[in-house]
């Protein structure tokens, strides 16, 4: 009898044991999936073309800091810090008003497997643009030289995607699908933006991949978000206005590691840098960007 004792208490903490490994390997899997599945960084020259002004060379950098990401825990956090600069084609090719995003992303675990995964986020992010002067000039137009843009906002996504032909050996494909709302209102924004800024959105985000054995080789972007709130002079089917809408395609040579070329194509019915929120454009932009691309493992 106390043999057979002995004999289950030995199977009951082996069988612990796996499953504790197995839990930490899926906690490590989608910590790197929350990478893969960050905002690219890009370079652009010439900018977004179509946009009112002209420009030599935008960019965006941007990363994750993961300060809490171990594999004992089903969640995980991070500081992002999300900096875009637009240099204008003058004479002093001068960078005016650049956006500054700072914040951070608890994300939490949902399931348990990474072909068809599902984990949420909830984001906080600070957005201005370093500027002290009056957002509106005499006429009541928007000052862009050196008019104050201040605000803050809270984003909650669910995130779910899946896997498709990966027993393939020639590679294979992954849907991701992010569905969020962005909301300003719960803290301290410049008032000149209160009858004609989107302070609450809808977003919808869609990623097709394509992985080859040694990497990612491509991937088709999509994103949509569409401002709900109330405005003084646009109805909730101001679609001209409320409207922002982008498709882009990036594509990652043999040679390259961690970057792709890009094309992207889109409308922006409030261009999302700061001060300049009420330009209303289609544009195409061209250039490299940049994020962390699954490999080999």
């Amino acid at each position: 009898m106390k043999i057979l004792s002995v004999m289950l208490l030995s199977c009951a903490l082996s069988l612990g044991t796996v499953m504790a490994q197995n839990q930490q390997e899926i906690n490590n899997d989608f910590i790197q999936l929350y990478k893969e599945n960050a905002e690219l960084s890009y370079l652009s020259p010439k900018g977004e073309l179509g946009a009112p002004g002209k420009y030599v060379i935008n960019g965006r950098l941007t990363t994750s800091y993961f300060l809490l990401a171990t594999e004992k825990l089903p969640i995980a956090f991070a500081v992002v810090p999300d900096f875009t600069v637009r240099v204008r084609e003058e004479r002093s090719a001068g960078v005016r008003t650049p956006s500054f995003r700072l914040g951070g992303t608890l994300f939490v675990r949902l399931d348990r497997s990474l072909p068809n995964y599902k984990y949420a986020t909830l984001s906080y992010t600070h957005h201005s643009n370093g500027q002290d002067g009056e957002a509106l000039n005499p006429d009541g137009s928007i000052n862009t030289i050196n008019g104050n843009f201040t605000t803050n906002y809270l984003t909650a996504s669910y995130h779910f995607g899946t896997d498709v032909n990966k027993q393939k050996a020639k590679g294979y494909y992954a849907l991701n699908h992010e569905a969020g709302f962005e909301w300003h209102k719960w803290f301290s924004y410049e008032k000149a933006l209160k009858h004609d800024y989107g302070f609450s959105r809808f977003i919808y985000k869609f990623s097709l991949r394509n992985y080859q054995p040694a990497k990612e080789q491509w991937r088709l972007n999509a994103e949509i978000s569409y401002a709900v709130n109330p405005m003084t002079e646009y109805e909730l089917a101001a679609i001209k206005k409320r409207l922002n809408a982008e498709l882009s395609y990036h594509y990652s040579f043999p040679f390259m590691n961690n970057a792709y070329l890009m094309v992207a194509a889109g409308y922006y019915g409030e261009d999302p840098y700061n001060i300049y929120y009420r330009d209303k454009y289609s544009y195409v932009r061209f250039g490299v960007s940049s994020g962390i691309l699954r490999g080999k493992k």
